[in-house]
């Protein structure tokens, strides 16, 4: 069983690398259009989807592939399946990506019977990579990271991802304003992924999101979880991969004053 498991993270991780270098190597230099408002695809994302595909279905042909570039009638038959499912984003963040800010990652998870049991993201302009394994390990570039352990919301680097559009009548606001007003310093950067690796690793102490898809956080979520994080869905049930409307933050403490803002109820 170890073997299948290190064979396991070792493709998903050469998987991300493929697929990084597809955006180091297009950066600055793609072809944009808006999948809706706001909602920005590049031929980027399409070519490491393609590159990251090929390499974990060659590998584990058994195995159902869902990015977020396929279409829906292929995300339907992978879920459908029943099989263990890769779930990829092949560009999380790619407003950023567009406008050349450096801030954007390849999201790699397996999910097994609806759980994310491996996750991999790749920060291809840094060359970071981040995994987080069925066994609990959790790693930045091959060292063990943890979370802040921060329990004081005044205290807390906060971060939040909004959906394309919001107005400032939506919910959403109002819940940035409270959190706003009572942590230490507040930021919202672009890539769901990226943002649940560095709540992993203690640079932020608290995110949370209301419009992201499974695909921007499955792997997240096990690479966060395995380094402590807390995770409930913002309506206070057990956090849902495929329904991904949460927070997450570093202890318990910190978790009930981010829910006291984000579900005053």
């Amino acid at each position: 069983m170890e073997s299948v498991v290190q064979s396991v993270v070792e493709t998903a991780s050469e998987a991300a690398r493929r697929g990084g270098s597809v955006l180091r190597d297009k950066f600055g230099r793609v072809d944009v259009q808006e999948k809706a408002p706001s909602d920005l695809v590049t031929d980027a994302d399409f070519a490491s989807q393609a590159a990251i595909e090929e390499l974990l279905t060659s590998r584990f042909p058994s195995y159902a592939f869902l990015g977020e570039e396929s279409t829906e009638a292929d995300r339907e038959s992978a879920l459908a399946s029943g099989r263990p499912l890769w779930v990829v984003d092949p560009l999380d963040g790619t407003a950023n990506f567009v406008h050349r800010l450096l801030s954007f990652s390849v999201s790699i998870a397996l999910v097994e019977d609806g759980v994310p049991t491996l996750g991999v993201v790749y920060d291809p302009m840094l060359d970071v990579l981040y995994v987080g394994d069925s066994d609990g390990r959790v790693t930045k570039n091959n060292k063990p990271i943890r979370n802040s352990g921060c329990k004081d919301l005044s205290k807390a680097m906060t971060c939040c991802s909004f959906r394309p559009g919001v107005t400032r009548q939506d919910t959403e606001v109002g819940q940035f304003l409270c959190v706003l007003e009572r942590s230490q310093s507040m930021r919202r950067l672009g890539s769901a992924a990226l943002n649940l690796c560095y709540l992993a690793e203690g640079c932020l102490d608290s995110y949370w999101a209301t419009s992201v898809k499974a695909w921007d956080v499955a792997a997240g979520f096990r690479i966060a979880s395995n380094a402590g994080v807390q995770f409930t869905s913002l309506d206070r049930s057990e956090f849902d991969v495929w329904n991904p409307r949460f927070v997450a933050s570093s202890t318990p403490e910190l978790q009930s004053s981010m829910l006291e803002c984000l579900d005053p109820s």
